[in-house]
C-alpha cells in the first residue's frame, strides 16, 4: 500500500519513537554567543533576508528553545516592527498524537512473516498514559497492538519543527538586507576547571586551565563566535517584581590575599572576557572543553594548617589540612585573572605517574592574588587541642555601662549611673602537634573565635610568638621535628 505525501511515525515496540530523518540545515546567519556564568547567554544572529514590501510576516526558525522573548531586539533596515510571537510548541511524537485527538489516522500493521503492510482507519480518542484508538466498532490501546504504527496525513496546526520567532512588520521596500536579531537565552553554562601538577621537591607547579561549555538550549549554533564573561552578572529572577530594598550580596572571596594587578585581558565593564579562538559549533546537549591557560614551573609550596574554635578541646588528635599555596601574580605566579572553577591537584608517584591528591574550588580571582587551597587531610601530621585552665578572676573593678534617668511629665525625678562588675577569665590552652613524616614540617595553627563582639581577649603569655591576623584569629607557625612533637602553650585573658 503506497501512502503518498504522508508523515509516518513508527509506533511499534516504542510507540512514540520517530523514523530517522535528515536534519534540516540551520536557518541561522552569522551568530555570536556571549555566555555568562549564571545560565544565561546573549545571542546575536545576523541573517540576510528579503522581508518584502508592505505588512509582512517574517519567521526566524532555529532560535534558542529557551529564548526570553521579552528580551528580543530586531533591527530591520527600512521596516517597523508591529508584533512578535515565539512559537515553542515543537513537533514530537507525543505532541503529534496529543494534537491529533479526535482526528482520523491510519493504523498500519506489518506482517512479521512477509514484512508486508496493511492499513485501516482509526480515530484517536485520547492520549493519557497510553494512546486509545477507535478502530471500527472496537476500542484499542496502541501499545497492546503488536507490529503496528500510526500514519498521519499531515501536521496539526501550531506545531513547529524547530523553535521559531515570528514577526509582523511594516516594510517600506523589498530587497535582501542584513537583519540583526539579538536576545537573551537560558540553557548555556560555562565553568573553569584547572589541572595542577605539583612538584613538592622542586617547589613548582604546572597549571592548565580548561573552559567547559554546556548547551542545553534545545538548539544547535553552528560556526558561532563565542565569548565567555567571568564575573557575577546581576539578574532579576524571572516572574518576580523588582524590590528596591533587595540587595544582592555578590561577595565571593576565596583567595587568601586579593590581588591588585590588572590582567592583560579584554574587559567588559567590571567583568573579564575570555574569547574562544576562531569559530566553533555549540551543539545542543553537548559539552565542549577549550584550553585557556597553560603555565609551567610556577613557584608553589605545601603547608599544613589546623584551625581551632574558641574553648574547643579534642579527645583525640585530629589531622591537619594539607594546603597548597601559589600566586596568580605576573612576576612569580600564573600571570592571569582566574575565573571561578575547581582546581584538581596531582603529584607524581615514585614511578613518575601523576596521581590525584585533592581538589578545591576557587572564586573569581584577580591577578596578583595569593591562594591557599586545602586539598585534603594529612595522614602523618596531627593536632590535639585542650583547655587546661579556665579560671574566673574577680578584680573588684567596676565599669560604667550607661546613665539612666526616670522622668514624670517630662521632668526628671531620679537619675544615676549603671555599672557592672568587671570579670576576668584566664584560659590556658595547649596544642600538641605531632609529626610522623621523615622530614620536619611547619604547621600553621589558627585559634579562631577571639572576637564575639562582647569580650576583650588578650594574650599575656605564649610559648611561641604568634601573630594577630585579625580581631578574631591568632596564628602561630609551629615547627615540628621529624618523628617528633611540639607543644604550644598559650594563656588568654578575657574581660567581660
Amino acid at each position: 500500500m503506497r501512502l503518498l505525501g504522508l508523515t509516518a511515525i513508527a509506533l511499534a515496540t516504542f510507540p512514540y519513537s520517530a523514523h530517522a530523518q535528515d536534519k534540516p540545515a540551520s536557518a541561522q546567519g552569522d551568530v555570536s554567543v556571549t555566555i555568562y556564568g549564571n545560565n544565561l547567554a546573549l545571542i546575536e544572529d545576523v541573517r540576510r533576508l528579503d522581508p518584502g514590501k508592505g505588512q509582512v510576516e517574517l519567521a526566524f526558525p532555529d532560535v534558542s528553545a529557551q529564548i526570553q522573548p521579552e528580551t528580543v531586539t530586531l533591527a530591520v533596515p527600512g521596516a517597523t516592527i508591529l508584533e512578535q510571537n515565539f512559537d515553542y510548541d515543537l513537533l514530537s511524537p507525543e505532541r503529534l498524537i496529543e494534537k491529533s485527538v479526535g482526528q482520523t489516522v491510519t493504523l498500519m500493521h506489518t506482517n512479521p512473516t512477509t514484512g508486508g503492510d496493511s492499513g485501516e482507519t482509526a480515530r484517536v480518542l485520547a492520549n493519557n498514559n497510553g494512546t486509545l484508538l477507535q478502530v471500527g466498532n472496537r476500542i484499542e490501546v496502541l501499545r497492546d497492538i503488536p507490529n503496528s504504527r500510526l500514519v498521519f496525513s499531515g501536521l496539526p496546526a501550531g506545531l513547529k519543527e524547530r523553535p521559531t520567532l515570528s514577526v509582523r512588520l511594516q516594510s517600506d521596500r523589498a530587497g535582501v538586507r542584513p537583519i540583526r536579531l539579538s536576545y537573551l537565552s537560558e540553557g548555556f553554562t560555562w565553568k573553569a576547571d584547572y589541572v595542577a601538577l605539583f612538584d613538592e621537591h622542586a617547589g613548582k607547579i604546572d597549571v592548565q586551565g580548561w573552559i567547559t561549555l554546556n548547551n542545553t538550549t534545545g538548539t544547535t549554533f553552528p560556526g558561532a563566535r563565542v565569548l565567555l564573561v567571568a564575573g557575577k552578572v546581576g539578574t532579576q529572577p524571572r516572574g518576580t517584581r523588582f524590590d528596591p530594598r533587595f540587595r544582592n550580596d555578590m561577595a565571593d572571596a576565596t583567595d587568601e590575599r586579593p590581588g591588585m594587578e590588572t590582567a592583560k585581558r579584554e574587559r567588559l565593564g567590571d567583568y573579564y572576557v575570555y574569547p574562544i579562538a576562531g569559530r566553533t559549533t555549540l551543539a545542543d546537549h553537548q559539552q565542549k572543553q577549550v584550553s585557556f591557560l597553560d603555565v609551567k614551573s610556577v613557584a608553589a609550596s605545601k603547608v599544613y594548617r589546623y584551625r581551632n574554635g574558641w574553648l574547643h578541646s579534642e579527645d583525640t588528635p585530629q589531622s591537619a589540612q594539607t594546603v597548597l599555596k601559589f600566586s596568580s601574580s605576573a612576576k612569580d605566579g600564573l600571570g592571569d585573572a582566574l575565573p571561578a572553577g575547581t582546581v584538581r591537584v596531582y603529584m607524581r608517584d615514585e614511578r613518575g605517574q601523576p596521581q590525584f591528591i585533592g581538589e578545591q574550588g576557587i572564586g573569581h580571582t584577580p591577578m596578583g592574588s595569593s591562594l591557599a587551597l586545602p586539598t585534603g587531610e594529612a595522614f602523618d601530621v596531627k593536632v590535639q587541642s585542650a583547655v587546661v585552665k579556665r579560671e574566673r578572676i574577680d578584680l573588684g573593678e567596676w565599669e560604667r555601662v550607661a546613665r539612666w534617668r526616670v522622668t514624670v511629665a517630662g521632668a526628671p525625678i531620679r537619675e544615676g549611673i549603671l555599672e557592672r562588675d568587671v570579670v576576668h577569665w584566664q584560659t590556658g590552652m595547649e596544642y600538641t602537634v605531632t609529626n610522623a613524616r621523615p622530614q620536619p614540617v611547619t604547621v600553621e595553627l589558627v585559634q579562631s573565635g577571639l572576637d564575639d563582639g562582647w569580650n576583650d581577649i588578650r594574650v599575656p603569655s605564649e610559648s611561641l610568638a604568634g601573630v594577630q591576623r585579625s580581631v578574631d584569629e591568632r596564628v602561630w607557625e609551629v615547627p615540628v621535628p621529624a618523628g617528633g612533637k611540639t607543644v604550644l602553650k598559650v594563656i588568654f585573658d578575657t574581660r567581660d
